[in-house]
């Protein structure tokens, strides 16, 4: 059973960087794309950046673009986020997920096509 363990989160001050990590068991991590999601209180789950399998193809969210860059190490199993120049609007709990499918040319945008979560970490961002 494939696991999924981020790290990283923290409080930090507007204008301050984070690394999200995402470390995952198995030994199949590098057949699937990882995406990273994030949830604020009161709003829905909503996609932050997203890698396929080998890294050659990455998407962000027009809300992030140009401050967070996302990467894999599949030698590690570990998928990271390094995020720059935080907002409080940055302030949720980060997801880290598993893509459904194997081999997906694309990096999936919903929470829907993916189907191995972690447990989340808390980044809150102050002004």
């Amino acid at each position: 059973q494939v696991q999924l363990v981020e790290s990283g989160g923290g409080l930090v001050q507007a204008g301050g960087s984070l690394r999200l990590s995402c470390a995952a068991s198995g030994r199949t991590f590098s057949n699937y794309a990882v995406g990273w999601f994030r949830q604020a209180p009161g709003k829905e789950r909503e996609f932050v950046a997203g890698i396929t399998r080998t890294g050659g193809k990455t998407s962000y969210a027009d809300s992030v673009k140009g401050r967070v860059s996302i990467s894999r190490d599949n030698a590690q199993n570990t998928v990271y986020l390094q995020m720059n120049s935080l907002k409080p609007e940055d302030t949720a709990v980060y997801y880290c997920a598993r893509d459904l499918n194997t081999y997906r040319s694309e990096v999936p945008l919903r929470p829907g096509q993916y189907d191995v979560w972690g447990q989340g970490t808390q980044v809150t961002v102050s002004s």
